[in-house]
């Protein structure tokens, strides 16, 4: 097996969709250098980032995205990676539903492109595909590396990369990250949001389910805020190996990684579930949320965009959820629910 990387040059406005879009048709891994976001990272008061004098300018306007494929002997393998999540008449998935197939790099390449051309129809593309070529595991490993620096998430927690120094401040919980080829730095609003809520919601004797694990952030957060026990659980056996490495790095050994979804973790009262996900995999889980949480358990949910907002509040309001708080950073949004 070998990697596949695919850059694609594109715009802040199209940014979002081609990464839900790569998501959808099966990314192992996608990495993105946002100059917006890195500029309001360091313009943000309490972040711990500083630049010399022009840097903001340099990075310029478009925003490269990476995308990573394992290729194995018979092909590059398309698809989302639960059949359990694919409508059968592609509703809800971006440009039509697509069934699990294994393609030549080149016929693969040909597919992206035309699903970006989709993308250009109705947002500012930029200049799209940029190429492909093969990386090793540690060249994957070190694009993470170039624009990925501490920075405070939330009140007391700091994202601290594991390749850096950070010196602590009374007070601070401090996350040592390696996001390896998992998404979940951080620095995406989905995941900020989800942060800044489990500062505060976060109890002693909360029982953590985190959903939709990637790097294992979230449920990293969770044990280090003092969360009694946490389960952290994705569909991608790539993320749950990162997640396992990141919990040892951060002295989180208990925290219980494993592969699967919903309907098969270990619990059924939780008092606190976290899935940052997309907005679609959001409102088809929501009808089985409730039999897993706890009475008086709260749900956090995160990666919806804005334009599926009303789908998403109608599946958890028809769940029989309550929806406590709402938070909104530029075009995301992140809810905080209770069972009515």
């Amino acid at each position: 097996m070998q990697w596949v990387e695919i850059k694609i040059v594109t715009t802040e406005d199209a940014s979002d969709a081609i990464c839900e879009m790569l998501a959808q048709v099966g990314a192992d891994g996608i990495a993105v250098s946002d100059p917006f976001e890195i500029a309001r990272i360091i313009e943000d008061p309490d972040s711990l980032a500083y630049a010399d004098e022009g840097y903001i300018e340099s990075l310029g306007t478009d925003v490269t995205i990476k995308a990573y494929f394992a290729e194995f002997d018979d092909g590059i393998r398309l698809g989302p990676k639960s059949e359990e999540y694919v409508d059968p008449n592609g509703v809800g998935m971006i440009y039509g539903n697509l069934s699990d197939k294994t393609m030549s790099v080149e016929d693969a390449m040909a597919f992206v492109k035309a699903r970006l051309e989709s993308i250009g129809e109705f947002l500012p593309l930029g200049k799209g595909f940029d190429g492909w070529r093969y990386v090793q595991d540690k060249d994957w490993e070190n694009e993470w590396k170039k624009d990925y620096k501490s920075f405070r998430i939330s009140e007391r927690v700091v994202i601290c990369p594991t390749w850096e120094e950070y010196e602590e401040v009374p007070g601070d919980v401090v996350v040592r990250l390696d996001p390896g080829s998992a998404f979940g730095t951080g620095t995406h609003e989905t995941t900020s949001m989800c942060a800044k809520l489990l500062d505060k919601e976060v109890r002693s004797d909360d029982s953590v389910l985190d959903l939709g694990t990637g790097s294992g952030i979230l449920a990293i957060i969770c044990s280090k805020l003092g969360a009694q026990s946490v389960e952290a659980v994705d569909i991608d056996r790539l993320a749950v190996d990162v997640a396992v490495e990141n919990c040892r790095e951060n002295g989180c050994p208990d925290i219980d990684c494993y592969t699967g979804e919903l309907k098969s973790v270990k619990g059924d009262s939780y008092t606190l579930i976290v899935a940052n996900i997309i907005a679609d995999i959001i409102a088809a889980i929501a009808p089985d949320v409730p039999s897993r949480l706890a009475p008086g358990g709260r749900f956090i949910c995160s990666g919806i965009i804005n334009t599926k907002r009303g789908k998403v509040e109608k599946a958890l309001a028809e769940a029989g959820f309550t929806i406590d708080e709402c938070h909104e950073k530029n075009d995301w949004l992140a809810y905080i629910c209770h069972l009515t």
